[in-house]
């Protein structure tokens, strides 16, 4: 029984460790994204053309 409660000690300890971890890797902004907000201007205009180019289907088109 006492290993149970060891083992549920070890893993809640590595657990705080790794979210702690992650709190200050977001923090320093290890996960921002700085590349894709300068390039996403170049690649919108073909997005909103492919949507527009595509005419809506009817009842007839499927048969």
């Amino acid at each position: 029984m006492t290993i149970i409660y060891l083992l549920l000690t070890i893993s809640v300890l590595v657990a705080v460790f790794f979210f702690i971890a992650f709190v200050i890797s977001v923090r320093d902004g290890q996960y921002d994204d700085t590349y894709t907000p300068s390039i996403r201007m170049l690649f919108e205009d073909e997005l909103i053309e492919e949507v527009s180019s595509e005419k809506p289907k009817t009842k007839n088109d499927n048969q």
